[in-house]
């Protein structure tokens, strides 16, 4: 079993999801002959041709809008948008369209679509090219929000949204594509969409978060574990369909409960997390469910960038807060 990142874990869940399935067709700005900005889709081009891997012009809205109509006669394409923060321009394909095929055909017609996107910031990159708006799709109904925090969930995620019958958001953290590396077994195999995973089991406050920002929520509950808190850490995974039944659970269990993403505060998904472990688990909760996230400005450039993203620090001083409640 070889030891991969997310960069090689997602090529090769790329490359098995080519092999198994022609209907299965690649296109995005350079992702053939360069293999995309990130190189996630390196080599494919030449092993598949550029009938199946194909470097389209510069056009978002191009590449969702074919990618629609290319969905609902039959095959199932898998978009590249070169940064999240491009995907804007496609929004309307996706949310007037693609979201909304199979209600408006009374399910005469499926949308099997996936975007990937890399996502988030901590890579201090330019102007649009560090956004974090996961809420505004998963608000979208219609539309599945996937973001894997690791190499192995990565893999699987993908190659599950693969055999998905509605279109998928597949946002990659890009600050950590090649920050983790850990066994990724080489067979393919999926990981559920839909289902959170509890990445530490705890007791006494629960840590909800997404993406790269798993990597710093993991790190706060070690250095938790040496001041005696156990942290019961959740990996949402999917952030629509949310798994709400793994998050209730844990918060029921320890009673306390802090939700952690590098979004903007106000209208952060976190905030729909925090209303259902109220409507679920106010009986049960020691302390006020606390956010710590980004703020309520526009991501700023590379000087304030860390100033701005969420930190092993912050999670440790909100539990501190929680514990102390």
């Amino acid at each position: 079993m070889a030891k991969l990142n997310i960069v090689e874990a997602l090529n090769q869940a790329l490359d098995q999801a080519l092999a198994r399935d022609e209907r299965i067709i690649l296109l995005g700005e350079d992702i053939g002959k360069d293999g995309g900005v990130f190189r996630v889709t390196d080599g494919l081009q030449k092993k598949y041709g550029p009938e199946r891997v194909i470097d389209t012009p510069l056009s978002e809205s191009g590449i969702v809008g074919t990618s629609i109509g290319l969905a609902i006669n039959g095959m199932h394409p898998i978009a590249e948008i070169q940064f999240d923060g491009f995907v804007p321009p496609a929004w309307d394909q996706m949310v007037s369209h693609a979201s909304r095929i199979r209600n408006r055909s009374r399910g005469r017609f499926t949308c099997p679509l996936i975007v990937r996107a890399p996502y988030g910031g901590g890579i201090r990159a330019l102007e649009h090219h560090a956004e974090s708006m996961e809420a505004v799709y998963a608000h979208t109904q219609g539309l599945t929000v996937v973001i894997p925090s690791n190499p192995f969930n990565a893999k699987g995620l993908m190659l599950a949204a693969t055999k998905y019958p509605d279109p998928v958001i597949f946002f990659e953290p890009k600050k950590v594509y090649r920050a983790i590396k850990m066994e990724v077994p080489e067979e393919p195999y999926e990981t559920p969409i839909g289902k959170a995973e509890v990445a530490r089991e705890g007791t006494d406050v629960t840590l909800i978060s997404w993406g790269a920002m798993m990597k710093d929520t993991l790190e706060a509950a070690s250095k938790l574990a040496e001041k005696n808190i156990i942290a019961e850490v959740i990996d949402v995974r999917t952030i629509q369909p949310l798994d709400e039944e793994t998050i209730i659970t844990s918060v029921r269990k320890t009673g306390r409960a802090i939700i952690v993403h590098e979004a903007p505060r106000s209208g952060g998904w976190g905030a729909e997390i925090a209303a259902r472990i109220q409507e679920h688990c106010l009986l049960n909760l020691k302390a006020p469910v606390q956010r710590v996230t980004g703020f309520d400005v526009p991501f700023p450039y590379f000087n304030l960038e860390f100033d701005y993203l969420p930190s092993a620090e912050r999670i440790i001083a909100a539990v501190d807060e929680v514990m102390r409640f």
